[in-house]
């Protein structure tokens, strides 16, 4: 008898045996279904190398990440410039900052935010590098002068580092809203006084006069008209304020970026003004005097450009409009071509995918400064001031969101022996009893594929049979099971994808994945040098279902992961999402009441583990978001301790009970508050399953301009702000 038949025959199996368990025979050839390539090498030996190949790293990664010989994911802060004692290893960042205090860690909550300012300043220094040698190799008679647009990232020392780290080369700031526009004053007053201010974004009264402000404080700033009707208040309010602006246009540009990105391009797009409108800008501005103050040009036709050919193009057209402006009278001195240099978020270096770009940042620098230099060449402009927008390729790679597995799960069918599948049968209404005997009959004939036909309707059968009520939960497990067992022994079922439930929210941590599909390198960021067994997709803690990740780069539907150790519940086992560094902080919620993760600031250094933690703040607890949605925690917090004094109390007791009762109070006031002061993610209880990392007795200093005199001297102040040296 083959052997399938002998998991739907009660009367094969032995008393007290598991009836879906095996017999020994194998099936008949003929009916053998060859197994799949994995998709995971199945290698014996496993190296940090197989796990590089794997998750891509070495495309998506490079030059700033890595993975280590002990199977860690490593940071290279200077990118290409990085010596080997200055990689820092990933997992002894988590641990210092997880870590209780009592064992010299900083004692934060996951999920965690890591930022990393060295890696932000090469970024900078790279682009303008890029730019720096394609204007001396073309032979461009103009410089680069670029601006970081604030939406990317608002955070206050992500901006700041950006004003210092470029004031060296003028590099400025962009602003497209009346709080931007007063963040980027203030970080400028101790920039560069060449750098550039632009003022992008509808405007109304107040804006213009905020802009125009800015120019009295000596501020370069260029406010650019996305509409036509903004000029006459530009002209209007700068006599009234008796300051000369200095004003750009936004140009609508004919060239249309097609991917998922570029829907503000084109002449239907959003934003700027048409060739008709631009001629009027130029006959008011004459009109009035004020021709001179029309000094830039402006477009953008969408994030990551996908290609230097779409590039050209746009940005030739661009000259041609910059070229006649020239010739129309304006004094025209900077060419803004706006954001769009891209990120290989996906290691594939394709220009058909939307998350990935074919070019680098040379190949970006060196098709602007070609463009414009051969249109004005030929037109015999002088050659214009080049600016760009770039903020996604300037933070997305200094930022990783650290999360952790709280758990696995996996779909598990139930086991049961002859008697109890022979109570199954009895309970069957006779179709499904017909079902039930076909599909036997099918096994012991060998036809396989009609096998899953009988087992899929004596499933539906049964699932009609439970509704009505007449089959019982354990009967409708025990069919489940039976027909699961049947898909596995044929070939047809497929292994189970593990749901791993993570200490995160998807739309407070990563909002671009659930609003429209952005897809980020996601990776275990350390036992790399083990072969993952299993493939598995992400759940978050909300109850929503979006709450999840289940699209990969590289279009997988699943994650190759590690077993959990302790049984999927006891181990720790933490992730990592990289080139996060744009717009993801500023784009996410408050849903479900989850707040942001914590947040450390972790500089390289000379210390015995390559790192510094110059700033560690606490996510935002409990309390912090209810704040946000107009809640009252302190009122809050008094009800429920008056409710709990109402409720819990005892007024017929004696003194010793009374003074019970008081103690039990206390504690549940006490237990309340710390509700209202923790994180709403889950404490994760620890585990010995990483081994702890000797951190040499890690201090604590009190503020990072006197870094260096506090590593020098060894000593440190614990505050609020605290500083870690490692």
């Amino acid at each position: 008898m083959p052997a399938l038949a002998c998991c739907v025959d009660a009367a094969v199996a032995p008393p007290g045996y598991a009836a879906f368990a095996w017999d020994g025979t194998s099936l008949p050839a003929p009916f053998t279904v060859p197994t799949p390539t994995a998709t995971i090498e199945s290698d014996s030996h496993w190296s940090p190398s197989h796990s590089a190949a794997l998750y891509k790293i070495d495309g998506w990664g490079a030059p700033y990440f890595s993975v280590n010989s002990s199977g860690n994911m490593t940071i290279r802060p200077y990118g290409v410039g990085t010596l080997p004692h200055q990689e820092i290893d990933l997992l002894k960042v988590v641990k210092k900052v997880s870590d209780p205090k009592s064992t010299g860690g900083l004692g934060l909550q996951l999920p965690l935010l890591i930022r990393l300012p060295d890696v932000l300043k090469n970024r900078l220094e790279s682009l303008q590098s890029a730019f720096d040698f394609a204007v001396q190799t073309q032979g461009y008679e103009a410089r680069y002068q670029g601006v970081f647009p604030v939406k990317c990232n608002q955070d206050r020392f992500v901006v700041e580092d950006i004003v210092r780290f470029g004031s060296p080369f003028r590099f400025g700031l962009e602003a497209g809203s009346k709080p931007e526009l007063l963040l980027a004053m203030s970080c400028l007053c101790k920039g560069n006084p060449e750098s550039l201010l632009i003022c992008n974004g509808f405007k109304d009264a107040e804006y213009i006069s905020l802009a125009l402000l800015a120019r009295k404080l000596a501020l370069n700033t260029v406010i650019v008209l996305e509409q036509e009707e903004e000029l006459d208040l530009v002209i209007d309010i700068s006599k009234k304020l008796n300051v000369r602006p200095v004003v750009g246009v936004r140009a609508k540009l004919r060239t249309k970026h097609s991917g998922h990105f570029g829907s503000t391009s084109g002449e239907n797009g959003k934003f700027g003004l048409t060739t008709v409108q631009i001629l009027r800008v130029v006959r008011k501005l004459g009109q009035a005097g004020m021709l001179d103050c029309f000094q830039l040009l402006h477009f953008h036709i969408g994030s990551q450009i996908p290609t230097t050919a779409l590039l050209t193009d746009c940005v030739s057209e661009a000259a041609q409009i910059y070229c006649e402006l020239v010739r129309l009278g304006a004094n025209m001195q900077v060419i803004d071509i706006g954001g769009g240099l891209g990120i290989d978020y996906d290691g594939s270096k394709s220009g058909d995918s939307d998350v990935s770009v074919a070019y680098s940042l040379e190949e970006y620098a060196t098709a602007v400064v070609q463009a414009i230099r051969y249109v004005c060449d030929r037109k015999n402009i002088k050659h214009p001031v080049l600016c760009s927008e770039s903020g996604r390729a300037i933070v997305s790679h200094h930022s990783i969101l650290i999360f952790e597995a709280v758990s696995a799960s996996a779909p598990s069918a139930l086991e049961m022996n002859s008697v109890g599948l022979q109570y199954l049968i009895e309970g069957l209404t006779e179709e499904c009893r017909s079902d039930y005997e076909n599909l036997k009959s099918a096994a012991l004939s060998g036809e396989f594929q009609t096998c899953l036909f009988h087992a899929d309707q004596l499933k539906q059968r049964c699932i009609e049979q439970f509704k009505d009520g007449s089959l019982n939960m354990e009967q409708l497990a025990a069919v489940d099971g039976l027909c699961e067992l049947v898909a596995k022994e044929i070939g047809a079922a497929t292994d189970p994808v593990r749901t791993y439930h993570m200490n995160l929210s998807v739309f407070t941590s990563i909002p671009d994945f659930w609003g429209i599909g952005q897809l980020f390198p996601i990776v275990p960021i350390h036992r790399l040098d083990e072969r993952p067994g299993v493939r598995g997709i992400l759940s978050d803690l909300t109850c929503d279902s979006d709450g999840k990740i289940d699209k990969f780069i590289g279009g997988d539907s699943s994650l190759p992961l590690h077993e959990m150790e302790g049984g999927g519940g006891g181990g720790k086992y933490y992730l990592g999402m990289f080139l996060g560094g744009a717009y993801e902080e500023a784009l996410g919620g408050v849903h479900n009441l989850f707040g942001g993760p914590s947040v450390v600031r972790v500089s390289q250094s000379d210390g015995p583990h390559s790192f510094a933690v110059t700033r560690a703040m606490p996510g935002p607890s409990c309390g912090d978001v209810l704040r946000v949605m107009q809640h009252e925690p302190e009122l809050m917090f008094e009800t429920l301790k008056h409710r709990a004094e109402e409720y819990c109390g005892d007024g017929d007791t004696d003194d010793d009970d009374s003074n019970n009762n008081n103690n039990s109070n206390s504690a549940l006031a006490s237990s309340l508050a710390r509700s209202f002061h923790n994180m709403p993610y889950l404490v994760v209880p620890a585990s010995c399953s990483l081994t702890a990392i000797n951190n040499g007795g890690g201090f604590y200093y009190c503020n990072e301009d006197d870094y260096s005199a506090v590593v020098d001297s060894g000593s440190g102040e614990d505050e609020q702000w605290s500083y870690c040296y490692a």
